[in-house]
């Protein structure tokens, strides 16, 4: 995620807004309402921390109205070149949450992690992230089982996600970071800086 943003805090609300990667709509089977991001359009190298804050600030947290609420994460598709801010980045979001809205996300439903980000979250999860997210945090490998938590018909799923499923039925092995994916291209460190000992490498 770019920390200097040439657009303006506005207008990066604006454009975050038309980017439809945040939605907040429908509710999960425990009636709680969901939290939808869409990894693949969130626009991180035209976006700064202060702008995502801002949004937040004056979309989402109005939105949630002070109940508790789940997360739905689609991570299909995302590169770090194009719409992944960063771990360290993710962190300070998270970090800047009022209490109240981390103690009222009950869950987070983590759609087509792959395995080492999987791997990655069990090694450093707990220590990146307070308030316990890592505990609440649900690995979802295909849409289907999504549908355990979330009625059908409650979120809107992109094609793409589901096409992701189908690929995954032929080609096992991508679960296991056994068989690359090469239209995500995710195989850069997503740390915000160069001194970081952490890396999300080989995540997918």
């Amino acid at each position: 995620m770019s920390s200097l943003s040439c657009k303006s805090i506005p207008e990066q609300v604006q454009l975050l807004d038309k980017s439809q990667a945040f939605k907040i709509h429908g509710r999960d089977k425990g009636g709680r309402k969901i939290f939808q991001i869409i990894g693949k359009y969130f626009p991180a190298r035209a976006v700064s921390f202060e702008g995502v804050k801002k949004y937040m600030e004056e979309k989402v947290f109005p939105s949630l109205e002070g109940r508790p609420f789940c997360m739905v994460y689609v991570h299909t598709h995302v590169q770090r070149a194009e719409n992944f801010p960063g771990i360290s980045t993710l962190r300070s979001i998270y970090e800047e949450l009022p209490m109240t809205v981390k103690e009222n996300l009950e869950a987070v439903y983590f759609v087509h992690p792959g395995l080492q980000a999987r791997l990655f979250f069990a090694t450093f999860g707990r220590f990146l992230f307070s308030g316990g997210l890592y505990g609440k945090m649900r690995y979802i490998s295909r849409t289907e089982f999504l549908w355990e938590h979330i009625r059908r018909g409650q979120i809107e799923i992109p094609e793409f996600v589901y096409d992701h499923d189908e690929e995954l039925e032929y080609r096992p092995l991508m679960d296991y970071g056994l068989e690359s994916d090469h239209q995500r291209g995710f195989d850069a460190p997503a740390m915000d800086t160069s001194s970081s000992m952490y890396s999300l490498r080989c995540i997918s």
